[in-house]
């Protein structure tokens, strides 16, 4: 075994798992940050043996005191370019940070976005330091934020971290709250909102629920339905009414793609600058702010709250990020 090495070694209890990849996921301690996945990755590779012998299979069966080895290597270097771009930090430690990531900002590389997204931005923060995660240097992106969306965002640093955060976000046990500019101003006692399926309410409370899955002829798209696709549950609080449109804060109770913004859409309140689900909404010109509203360049999204239990330390922690520059001067313009 080389330096850059470690074994990981376990012996199956009583009534293992079926299959090898379940069967090790559930017995190799969480201390080691082996999620699921990193160790469906190393199977193939001949990486874990079983009583002395490679095991390739992820289906294999094990029994009973099987002495099970697993090699893991350490974190290599990433191709990614780390870049010099300014980040609004609101926590860091050894294991995860958190930030605010402005509007325009991609998350992670894509091939129309090489450069320029929070990754590079991280890993030049990092300048070296990571331990990384799925056995590369780069931070774990736990969750994502659309580029036109602004707000906290947490990041893993380390395997055990990137584990500990996705099973949260998994079980929906995370605070998250978003902070919308939407067109009219949602009223619990509008016939057309109580008409609408999956529209119900809780006190001065909308919750919005229904599946979502991806748009049949749009692939950039979700689309509500009410069978098949995956369960989306969205709460809705009217904050301040501004004239032709109103201030919202939204809870999730899920995390789908596009959730809040496909969900306000779907209630009949678009979200301000939502060119994919607002229908290139515009007001009348004669309407008060109704150039700095049609006008608006991106969604008016911004997630505000990210509240979540620290996955080492177990200390609860919770963010709060205010509007953006923009979204207040939107909705003082609108104001006047």
């Amino acid at each position: 075994m080389s330096a850059s090495t470690r074994i990981v070694s376990v012996i199956i209890g009583p009534n293992p798992e079926p299959r090898l990849d379940k069967a090790l996921a559930r017995v190799v301690p969480e201390a080691e940050a082996l999620s699921r996945s990193r160790l469906a990755k190393l199977i193939p590779t001949g990486a874990i043996t079983v009583n002395g012998t490679p095991v390739t299979d992820p289906k294999a069966k094990l029994s009973e005191g099987d002495a099970v080895a697993i090699t893991v290597e350490d974190a290599v270097e990433v191709d990614t370019r780390p870049e010099n771009i300014p980040l609004d930090i609101l926590f860091e430690d050894d294991d995860l940070i958190v930030v605010n990531k402005p509007a325009g900002m991609v998350v992670h590389p894509a091939p129309g976005s090489p450069s320029g997204t929070l990754v590079n931005a991280l890993l030049h923060h990092f300048g070296g330091n990571l331990s990384g995660v799925g056995g590369e240097k780069r931070p774990g992106i736990v969750h994502r934020i659309d580029k036109d969306t602004s707000g906290i965002l947490v990041v893993a640093k380390s395997d055990r971290a990137h584990h500990g955060l996705a099973a949260q976000f998994a079980d929906h046990s995370m605070e998250r709250e978003y902070l919308a500019v939407c067109h009219g101003q949602p009223d619990l006692s509008d016939p057309r909102l109580r008409g609408l399926r999956g529209i119900s309410f809780e006190g001065p409370t909308l919750k919005i629920t229904t599946q979502l899955a991806r748009h049949k002829t749009d692939r950039q798209r979700q689309a509500v339905l009410f069978s098949g696709g995956r369960h989306a549950v969205t709460r809705v609080r009217v904050l301040e009414g501004h004239g032709p449109v109103a201030l919202v804060a939204c809870r999730l109770e899920t995390g789908r793609t596009h959730q809040i913004r496909v969900h306000m859409s779907h209630a009949g309140h678009a979200l301000v600058g939502d060119q994919t689900y607002g229908g290139r909404r515009k007001v009348s010109e004669k309407t008060p702010g109704a150039q700095a509203i049609n006008s608006f360049p991106r969604q008016a999204l911004h997630a505000a709250i990210l509240g979540f239990q620290h996955p080492v330390s177990a200390e609860t922690l919770r963010f709060e990020a205010p509007l953006p520059a923009d979204l207040r001067n939107l909705l003082a313009e609108i104001s006047q």
